[in-house]
């Protein structure tokens, strides 16, 4: 447990069967840190406390900027395998992530700046979620990435319907991201949830594959969503390929064999539906 050390290289480490986190790096103001997570074994990390996220974490970050986490193996997670909570320029490079009880990787709440790539999931009730745009969260690329096997199940009991409706997701994005050459396999909702209500700024997602998926993608169509470009992806398997949301409900059609269904903020063009 690192509070406010700083350049700490925390590596080639076991952690197993620990009751509320595996490997935290904390600092009480946000602010730098520069430490090195790399090279660990986490395994079986319950959340004795509860909560929705605040324990159950294998590597979690609060408040700790320029972190780079690598290498690691994570399995067994009641929560996540990477937690990134307000946390800047942060890398979180070639992790495998396995069984993960809520979302695989998180890149959440007040953070500028991330890099989740080259990571494998398997098991989660969702994949990667960089999420909190009405908090600051923005600034990312995701690319390069397998998830698959995923639930719809959390590990606690929803506190609002439309949180409920997230799981199942492969992949989640809202501002300023590019989400480009990741593959998902096996999302009971959506391979892709780009946006949730008005907060969506200036997403990319181009060259991605998605598999036996509910929905390759769902986008948000509400008023004040920003600029999106879902482009060159390959969809396979779905139900639905594209699907504009307000929130939590479906509001169009599927907008794969059209122009974005006239919202101007949403250009679809040269996906491949199978």
């Amino acid at each position: 447990y690192s509070v406010e050390a700083g350049r700490m290289q925390i590596v080639g480490n076991t952690v197993h069967d620990c009751g509320e986190g595996g490997i935290l790096v904390h600092r009480w103001q946000q602010a730098g840190d520069g430490s090195l997570v790399t090279g660990n074994r986490i395994e079986r990390i319950g959340a004795r406390s509860g909560g929705t996220g605040q324990y159950g974490n294998g590597i979690n970050l609060f408040r700790a900027g320029n972190v780079i986490v690598a290498n690691n193996h994570v399995s067994d997670c009641a929560f996540s395998a990477i937690r990134a909570n307000s946390a800047d320029n942060v890398q979180i490079l070639a992790n495998q992530c396995l069984r993960s009880g809520e979302t695989a990787i998180y890149s959440e709440f007040s953070f500028e700046g991330a890099v989740i790539s080259s990571n494998l999931i398997d098991g989660a009730a969702n994949g990667i979620s960089i999420a909190n745009l009405d908090q600051g969260g923005r600034l990312a690329v995701c690319s390069g990435n397998v998830v698959r096997n995923l639930v719809d199940r959390p590990p606690y009991e929803p506190y609002a319907p439309d949180v409920a409706a997230a799981f199942g997701t492969g992949i989640a994005v809202e501002a300023d991201a590019a989400v480009t050459g990741n593959v998902v396999e096996g999302a009971p909702r959506h391979g892709f949830l780009i946006g949730w209500g008005p907060f969506l700024r200036n997403v990319a997602a181009t060259g991605n594959v998605v598999r036996a998926a509910r929905e390759g993608f769902a986008v948000s169509v509400v008023e004040g969503a920003g600029s999106v470009v879902i482009a060159d992806n390959i969809i396979d398997g779905a139900e639905r390929a594209i699907v504009g949301y307000r929130w939590s409900d479906p509001a169009t059609g599927d907008l794969a064999t059209g122009d974005g269904g006239g919202f101007r903020h949403l250009r679809i063009e040269r996906n491949l539906v199978s």
